[in-house]
């Protein structure tokens, strides 16, 4: 049997993240060490994890990697005094870009006309949003929930080149996928304040069906990302 090559998820970053944060805080505390002026530096870590997200993703996730990007980076200039604090404020209308940037640059990942039938988009913005699928050629999708829900419904699908991919974008909001009981998932979402679960109930496998069928990566802040059956 073939070896499955193993990556680094984005949870598994943020957690190493956050527990060299922990060590650092420990390190004060106990007086083991002077970390103090390490605190200065904090918010460059998560602007490592928002570029890492970035990267990780192919670029298919823009939106929720450069709002922790632009979130840290303003962090960081106010914490060394190269920005004022009250500044900043006036800076706001900039997630807006983002976000709109975000919807421009997602359409023009999406596969060519000729398999469009195979590929999806859903927004919910201020709203909902419902998709099914049917085709047996199915490749992958863009989710956006913002205030509002997504749902897709894989059930009657079919991946003809495994595994397809779901970029899910959920800010104060929710985007559930909806998957065959036998499908391998390989959840990688980044959850900021948000979460990110695999709700299915187990089940005993009947075959020695091991390749990944769906990929579902993307950001949750304030939101959450599941898969269900």
């Amino acid at each position: 049997m073939a070896q499955t090559r193993r990556t680094l998820s984005s949870q598994l970053v943020l957690g190493a993240v956050i527990v060299l944060v922990g060590l650092v805080l420990l390190a004060d505390t106990t007086g083991t060490v002077d970390t103090g002026f390490l605190y200065n530096y904090v918010p460059s870590l998560f602007v490592l994890v928002g570029v890492y997200a970035l990267v990780r993703s192919g670029f298919r996730n823009v939106f929720g990697p450069l709002v922790i990007i632009v979130l840290a980076g303003v962090w960081q200039l106010t914490t060394l005094d190269i920005v004022a604090a009250a500044d900043v404020v006036s800076l706001w209308p900039l997630f807006i870009v983002l976000f709109g940037l975000s919807l421009v640059l997602s359409q023009f990942r999406s596969p060519p006309a000729r398999t469009v039938a195979s590929h999806v988009t859903g927004f919910g913005v201020f709203g909902g949003s419902e998709k099914r699928v049917t085709t047996a050629k199915f490749t992958g999708a863009n989710l956006t929930a913002m205030f509002g829900g997504v749902e897709l419904d894989l059930r009657d699908a079919a991946v003809a080149e495994p595994p397809a991919h779901v970029s899910a974008i959920a800010l104060f909001g929710g985007v559930d996928v909806y998957v065959p009981s036998d499908w391998n998932v390989d959840l990688d979402v980044l959850p900021i304040f948000g979460g990110a679960s695999d709700e299915r109930l187990r089940r005993e496998r009947e075959d020695d069906h091991d390749e990944i069928d769906l990929v579902v990566s993307g950001f949750a802040a304030f939101g959450g990302v599941s898969v269900k059956d």
